[in-house]
């Protein structure tokens, strides 16, 4: 393990790229392996829930090479996947574990599915419910974590499905199984989220619909495309941004510039909730970049003030909403934040870890149900190690908190920010912030 603490910093200054996004990175690389012919990808996040992803492709028969910044996936198209001779390892991923059940239910294989201690506690039950309506064959009766060995099959069952809960790994896993389908798959999602999956097939050749109406949004795929591999460019990832956002917010006379952002409607939450609070914002050259919104984006740093996030934006910006409750004790004011019941069922039980880390650097923040409250003031105290639970966001998130606290604040485990945002620490110190090794029992 390795204890790194923040320490309150001067201004942060200049211009910086964040990674790729990590979302478009796994569906690039999945993709990709259903295509024909080649797909360059460049921009592509390289960290290990990534990483992961890319060995998984490989092991069920697609071709994967990287030279001179550029990753190259030789797809076998729809159905034309291997059964892999090994298990599939996702590492801490969930998104890759969630999005590949889809794609395995497409095809007439076998495969264990497998992961470390973090992703083996997380549910995969809502995902696969319409994947076994779908005929995936879970062979674990009951079970409903990794590891699981699941079997597919060639004659994929449309389904017509409505989502329960709000979930882009859900849809995308349904939709990634249609593919194999002789008919339309059709899915209504009652509140909007994230739309990477349709606008990359669709991007790649397939046939989606999409209306909206009193319902939700009505999703109708067309089974057996022929999905025809192009150029995906991978923009910097929103989520990440926010960290490097999120300093600049708290620490004095900031004023930075973060390149080629992603700005899709369905990821930019946080950057509306800060400008809402007072943050001094701004979305500069605007412009697309394979199907997907980008831009630059400059944050001052600025006075804040509490605002009350309804729970209708908590899909746009689930990952944030950590860093967004650090920035929310730095703000004047009672901040509440609702709908945040997914924040559960994440690498850690989010909420709480939010919630106990915001209390050990003397922030008075309490949770109720699926709600944080945070009472901000101008000076956070600090001066505590938090305990990570694995959690690469809540990890960023207080490291973030300790550049602008009175005293440093340190993480009990920060090797774990590999598998997101592996240049967390030299982006973040390349435009003026300060980190140290924290020795065991410090403070």
């Amino acid at each position: 393990m390795t204890m790194l603490a923040a320490v309150r910093s001067g201004p942060l200054t200049g211009h910086v790229s964040v990674p790729g996004d990590k979302s478009i990175s796994h569906r690039a690389l999945m993709f990709g392996a259903l295509a024909i012919d080649e797909t360059r990808i460049t921009g592509l996040l390289e960290a290990a829930d990534v990483l992961a992803t890319a060995r998984i492709v490989e092991q069920l028969g697609a071709g994967v090479t990287f030279e001179d910044g550029v990753w190259t996936i030789t797809g076998r198209g729809i159905g034309g996947l291997m059964k892999p001779d090994a298990p599939l390892d996702f590492g801490n991923s969930g998104t890759g574990a969630r999005l590949m059940a889809g794609i395995v239910t497409g095809h007439p294989i076998t495969a264990v599915f497998r992961g470390d201690e973090s992703l083996c506690r997380r549910p995969m039950g809502r995902v696969l419910t319409p994947l076994k309506m779908m005929g995936l064959s879970v062979l674990e009766e009951r079970q409903e974590t990794l590891p699981l060995t699941l079997r597919g099959t060639a004659d994929v069952i449309p389904i017509f499905y409505r989502l329960p809960v709000p979930s882009a790994q859900v849809k995308s896993a349904i939709l990634l199984a249609g593919l194999g389908s002789a008919g339309e798959t059709m899915i209504v999602e009652p509140e909007i989220t994230r739309d990477h999956t349709e606008k990359m097939l669709a991007y790649l050749g397939a046939r989606i619909d999409i209306v909206d109406g009193e319902e939700g949004r009505l999703i109708t795929l067309k089974g057996q495309p022929m999905l025809k591999g192009r150029p995906i460019d991978v923009p910097g990832d929103p989520s990440s941004a926010a960290f490097l956002a999120a300093a600049a917010l708290i620490c004095p006379d900031s004023d930075l510039l973060i390149e080629n952002v992603l700005i899709n409607p369905t990821r930019i939450g946080f950057y509306d909730t800060i400008a809402e609070m007072g943050a001094e914002l701004s979305f500069e050259n605007p412009r697309e970049q394979g199907g997907e919104p980008v831009c630059d984006i400059r944050v001052k740093h600025s006075a804040l003030k509490a605002v009350r996030v309804p729970p209708e934006r908590a899909p746009f910006m689930i990952d944030e909403y950590p860093v967004l409750a650090v920035l929310a004790a730095f703000a004047e004011g009672e901040m509440i934040m609702e709908g945040l019941a997914e924040l559960r069922v994440k690498e850690s039980d989010r909420l709480a870890a939010t919630e106990k880390g915001l209390m050990a650097c003397g922030v008075d923040a309490h949770s109720e149900e699926d709600t944080l409250i945070v009472r901000g003031w101008n000076s956070v105290p600090g001066g505590a190690t938090i305990r990570t639970n694995m959690d690469h966001r809540i990890a960023m998130a207080f490291l973030t908190m300790g550049l602008g606290s009175a005293k440093p604040v340190a993480v009990d485990d920060s090797s774990m920010i590999e598998t997101s945002f592996p240049t967390f620490r030299s982006l973040m110190e390349s435009v003026g912030a300060r980190f140290h090794i924290q020795r065991s029992g410090a403070r």
